[in-house]
């Protein structure tokens, strides 16, 4: 197949969400189609779902608290699930994780299913508690998430910051599966965002087949630990598959 044939191509609403099994050796280009977007994402081992991306390796392995290019999510067995090869943005929040309902309604107001239909604020755990539930999960398997697009900062003083003008129209990231991976999105707000209307911004994302890694791939060697990642990741998958690219 052709590297740049679309394998699936989507736009998921303001308080849309999505989740689906992708096999490893796809890419996931994530396009915002309005300024201040946020995605919220989660990735699992589709084989074991009890391997998930882990918040506090990742970081720590890395010596960062947000994500880029170069970057990878690594799982809480030291595996690379996917790996950031572009970004046009530059900062991906990590640490200040999803909306939930009582948020939501002291932020937005109260809607309900009930009251305004499909056009009720729904909230970021609301939403993976259902895709979760599609794919044999429940709200038990919740975990910290990366919103895609957003910049959240800590000062000197511990204090957490948004930054509204992070993410431009048109801005994008890419990232490539490492191994079979469920993949969760929620497009609601970042519970940092201090917007009182709910965002409006759909966003895109096109799953495509990835190139073979290169030698000198970025995320391979942005530091040892990603490449200890990148070699247990590809023993599991000789083991488990048969066969490596």
């Amino acid at each position: 197949m052709n590297s740049l044939s679309p394998v699936i191509s989507k736009i998921i609403p303001a308080g849309g969400k999505w989740s689906g099994h992708i096999s490893w050796g796809k890419q996931i280009t994530f396009t915002a189609l309005e300024d201040n977007a946020n995605v919220s994402l989660l990735l699992y081992n589709a084989n074991d779902p009890t391997e998930r991306y882990n918040m506090p390796d990742t970081l720590k392995a890395q010596h960062t608290a947000h994500l880029t290019k170069g970057n990878v999510l690594m799982s809480d067995n030291g595996r690379v699930l996917a790996s950031i090869i572009e970004d046009s943005v530059g900062w991906h929040d990590t640490i200040t994780g999803y909306t939930t309902r009582s948020l939501t309604n002291q932020k937005y107001g109260i809607t309900t299913y009930q009251n305004e239909r499909n056009d009720y604020y729904r909230s970021g755990e609301e939403n993976f508690a259902v895709e979760l539930f599609r794919n044999g999960l429940t709200s038990r398997d919740l975990s910290p998430v990366v919103n895609l697009f957003s910049k959240v900062y800590c000062d000197d003083e511990g204090d957490l910051h948004y930054v509204s003008e992070n993410c431009k129209k048109g801005d994008t990231i890419t990232l490539r599966t490492e191994m079979d991976v469920i993949l969760v999105l929620s497009n609601t707000p970042n519970p940092l965002d201090p917007n009182r209307s709910y965002p409006s911004v759909p966003v895109q994302f096109t799953i495509t087949e990835a190139e073979p890694m290169p030698e000198n791939d970025t995320c391979f060697n942005h530091r040892p630990e990603n490449r200890r990642a990148f070699e247990n990741t590809w023993e599991y998958v000789l083991l488990s598959k048969g066969g490596i690219r």
